[in-house]
């Protein structure tokens, strides 16, 4: 049975439970008014929700116990764990959701507590190996047949490899997650050369993982935690066992990062990125000894067939999409394509095979070849029964997957290896008492569960408005009137606006209507629409001018865009985030949720449109002085049964009636901006909020 605590009783359930514990006096005196933290920050604010989660950390800590804690936004969860951690002297694993996150604990929030409360404990950040250069494969691209633009980036990476210490990509301008650099000069747990390598003892990743095995605090990101509990390959699996304390970050992401990386997996680029390297070879030590360039060809084409016949139509566009493997499963063109994947491995199987033990690249080349053939006949050959396939479809490439439906067993088998403490924290965690979206998901039923709301004053500061004559979700009249809504608040408000979609086909419509709209009303404001620039720079120029600007989006920006203050006042949310139900995974999910006797709208649906909802909602007041407006463009909301379960799942915002009390309020908002003499960030405010902007990666 869950130990639920809301926040009615978790002061008096903290105070009984953890104050005689030493480690809950001396959390209870840092986030004191002459504590340490007030004493390193003269603009420290005692929060009594923050000192509630760290006591309740600082329990689980001693008691070594799991804990999962739903923290509203302003209650300054990371300070709230990390405070009991350091001062525990405990050895930890920090886990967070994106490399942006893991580079703010590690970087700031860390360093910055360390001084604060003089503990001399040692840091380490730990990264999966595509972030980290590799000599050896640099010396290799270096040697290889490449264009002079290709030269020429290359040239400059092998510059910076001179001065750097970490040897950690990010420290490179001319680098993106998406850049074809990067295969280049990093390496994959396939082509690692490992002891072998003729750089190995110069090996960054090798550098990063001692630094870990040795630190006191190690922060890492979801995606690299259960890659290598499913590889062994990034010191993860090794450096578990060590630790006292695992504390997730942003623990609304862990079910969808397990589920991704604790399948197997067989993608387009990885063919592309085995014939490059096909290439590489035979135009070096190996040159003559096999047709390089004939074996490579094979493989690039057999990679374009599998992108072309896996994606079909889904694969001419710029988002990415998911697509359930019954829709491939009986084409004859799919299975045509695996089988040209099969044979293009096969092929540089066997001429590989007699080289192997020629070198370690031709060697590691063989067992790559090798295993690229043996993903591809499982794939071939039906799925296990207690697994769920699909076909990950992106702007550059396609993914076969085959996974678990949930990480209850992976977290149950971590639980069950050693005694430890186990935190689990985010802003939104579910809609009940009990947060089952994310217990039930991860066989955490037995953890402690503390839920603590927000302090802000969203009655005071916000307004919802749930247009009550609208076109109904799903038609084709409602995404037009999304954009031409959108429109009319923005010009009321003056930008400062975000449109959230729930769909990837829904943004151009909107963006659509909202920019003929606008036209027509003369009114200067930029649309800015995800797809057409990537999602840093998106948010950069929002931030620029969020007085000219309009943002539409769907997927990531519903959550980890950080805007506090007046740059964004108002958020638009199409339609009720329901998951799609021609998703495999939803499919999967809720035929589970069936056959178990549960309804699966209800135990399932409904609990992922909560905890969806939240979190978009979550985007409009970021600090204690922002002040806006939600508007939900879905009449369900306010008339459906399940409307008011979702309504709760809301902040406690006003309600509005009409659109002219929804205009009203932007013109006041808008007014006081001006009676303020209010402005946009300042340049050092601006540099802190990009700072936050994740990448689109989040490997």
């Amino acid at each position: 049975m869950a130990n639920t605590t809301t926040p009615d009783d978790a002061a008096v359930a903290a105070a009984s439970d953890v104050e005689s514990g030493a480690l809950a006096q001396a959390v209870s005196k840092t986030f004191g008014a002459d504590g340490a933290l007030a004493q390193a920050d003269p603009n420290y604010v005692q929060r009594p929700a923050q000192q509630q989660m760290a006591l309740a950390v600082a329990q689980a800590i001693e008691r070594r116990e799991a804990l999962v804690a739903e923290a509203g936004t302003g209650i300054g969860k990371t300070f709230a764990y990390l405070v009991p951690l350091l001062l525990s002297g405990a050895r930890a694993l920090v886990s967070t959701a994106t490399k942006n996150l893991q580079d703010q604990l590690y970087l700031r929030d860390l360093p910055r507590l360390r001084a604060a409360l003089g503990q001399p404990v040692s840091l380490a950040l730990l990264k999966g190996r595509a972030s980290y250069l590799c000599r050896h494969r640099l010396e290799l691209a270096r040697a290889g047949e490449m264009d002079a633009r290709t030269q020429r980036a290359l040239a400059r990476i092998e510059l910076w490899s001179h001065a750097t210490v970490s040897g950690d990509l990010a420290e490179l301008d001319l680098l993106d997650e998406r850049s074809p650099l990067l295969p280049l000069v990093s390496s994959t747990r396939e082509n690692c050369l490992g002891g072998e390598c003729p750089q190995f003892t110069r090996c960054h990743v090798m550098r990063a993982r001692r630094e870990a095995v040795g630190a006191d605090v190690v922060v890492v990101n979801h995606h690299l935690f259960f890659a290598d509990l499913a590889l062994r390959d990034s010191g993860v699996a090794e450096l578990l066992p060590t630790v006292d304390v695992a504390v997730f970050d942003e623990a609304h992401q862990l079910v969808e990062a397990g589920v991704q990386f604790l399948g197997t997996t067989l993608g387009s680029a990885q063919l592309l990125d085995f014939s490059r390297d096909l290439r590489l070879e035979g135009a070096q030590p190996a040159r003559g000894l096999a047709a390089w360039d004939e074996l490579a060809t094979r493989c690039e084409t057999a990679a374009r067939e599998l992108r072309l016949h896996a994606a079909g139509t889904y694969g001419a566009g710029r988002m990415s999409t998911r697509l359930a493997w019954s829709d491939r499963e009986g084409s004859d063109a799919f299975h045509g394509a695996l089988q040209g994947v099969a044979d293009a491995c096969g092929a540089a199987q066997r001429a590989l095979e007699p080289l192997a033990g020629s070198g370690p690249d031709l060697q590691r080349l063989h067992q790559r070849a090798q295993l690229l053939a043996e993903r591809t006949a499982l794939f071939a050959a039906p799925a296990s029964a207690d697994q769920v396939r699909w076909i990950d479809i992106g702007p550059a490439q396609v993914r076969l997957v085959e996974s678990p439906l949930d990480i209850r067993n992976a977290l149950t088998q971590q639980r069950e290896a050693g005694r430890k403490a186990w935190i689990f924290t985010s802003a939104t965690l579910g809609a009940d008492a009990k947060l089952s979206w994310f217990t039930g998901s991860t066989a955490l039923e037995d953890a402690r569960v503390l839920r603590l709301d927000s302090p802000f004053d969203y009655a005071a500061h916000a307004r919802l408005w749930i247009p009550d004559r609208f076109a109904a979700a799903g038609t084709e009249p409602h995404a037009p009137a999304v954009g031409r809504l959108a429109a009319r608040l923005a010009s009321a408000l003056g930008g400062r606006t975000f449109v959230l979609t729930t769909t990837l086909r829904a943004l151009s419509a909107v963006a659509s209507a909202l920019r003929e709209e606008l036209a027509q009303a003369g009114v200067a404001i930029d649309v800015l629409v995800q797809g057409e620039l990537p999602k840093r720079q998106l948010v950069r120029r929002f931030l620029a001018h969020p007085q000219d600007s309009v943002l539409v989006g769907s997927a990531s920006f519903w959550e980890g865009i950080d805007v506090p203050g007046d740059a964004l006042q108002c958020v638009l949310i199409d339609k009720l985030p329901f998951p799609p139900p021609g998703d495999p995974l939803v499919e999967a999910r809720a035929a589970q949720l069936e056959a178990q006797g549960k309804s699966a709208f209800n135990a399932y649906f409904l609990a992922e449109a909560a905890v969806s909802l939240k979190q978009g909602a979550g985007r409009l007041i970021r600090s204690e002085r922002d002040r806006g407006l939600l508007v939900v463009c879905d009449p369900r909301l306010a008339h459906k049964g399940y409307g008011a379960r979702l309504r709760r799942a809301l902040p406690p915002m006003t309600r509005l009636q009409e659109e002219g009390e929804a205009l009203a309020w932007l013109r006041e908002l808008a007014a006081g901006r001006a009676d303020a003499g209010a402005a946009s960030p300042s340049p050092e405010e601006k540099s802190a909020l990009f700072d936050k902007v994740p990448n689109e990666s989040r490997e």
